[in-house]
């Protein structure tokens, strides 16, 4: 007769494991089965963002012994004047402080800058006579003089026009009063004016009376001239 062994599985469960576990404690070590157990417990109860990290702790309640006399005058190590001291040395100094304050504040008198020596007055520059813009001969003035006696004088304009062959010619004519441009020339108490337009072309020139037997008249040596046309009426400068 003869018996046939037969096998009995045991179920396949998580209970049947950790029995397993718990008969045979010597055999497969069970930390690596259940090695996510420790990281779930961990995580169920991590603390809280809003935990602080305040630990108390006791004083203590004895403190070290004073340093020696003899130690090194360190910031720390260095004796202090007491109190007291220093604030009746600085109710010394503020005093002398608010004196020296009131002091500049008060007015003083001005002194008298009399003594002061006065700065040296610059001298003016003396005016010099102008030279005339035209001179009038002895023969010219006698004539003008002749003009001026009648009973109702007039004043002789001497000026410029654009006629003849070079250009320019003198041209008189007799006015009232001179202008409000017009160069005024006196000489031996007799006035000749200029024509403000012409003075540039007269200037430095001479007037002079010229009498013959065809003709009377003035005539001006004008040393601006460069040009002149052949009967003389007309000149170019």
């Amino acid at each position: 007769m003869s018996f046939s062994r037969v096998t009995v599985r045991s179920p396949v469960t998580s209970s049947a494991t950790m029995l397993r576990c718990v008969r045979s404690p010597y055999k497969t070590p069970a930390h690596r089965l259940f090695s996510s157990y420790g990281n779930a417990h961990r995580s169920s109860k991590r603390d809280m963002q809003t935990a602080t990290a305040y630990r108390p702790h006791s004083l203590p309640t004895a403190f070290p012994p004073p340093r020696s006399g003899g130690s090194y005058d360190t910031s720390i190590s260095a004796d202090f004047p007491p109190l007291r001291e220093t604030v009746t040395q600085q109710q010394g100094i503020f005093p002398n402080v608010s004196l020296r304050e009131n002091e500049a504040q008060k007015s003083k008198p001005v002194e008298s800058t009399s003594s002061a020596p006065k700065p040296a007055e610059k001298p003016r520059r003396k005016l010099r006579a102008r030279k005339a813009a035209m001179k009038l001969t002895p023969e010219a003035i006698v004539q003008l003089r002749k003009l001026l006696s009648q009973p109702d004088p007039k004043l002789i304009r001497v000026g410029v026009k654009n006629r003849g062959c070079s250009g320019l010619a003198y041209h008189l004519e007799y006015v009232e009063k001179p202008g409000a441009f017009d160069e005024v020339v006196e000489q031996d108490g007799v006035k000749v004016l200029i024509d403000s337009k012409a003075l540039f072309s007269i200037i430095g020139s001479e007037m002079d009376w010229q009498e013959d037997k065809l003709s009377r008249r003035f005539i001006f040596k004008n040393p601006n001239i460069k040009e002149s046309c052949g009967c003389g009426e007309s000149f170019m400068v």
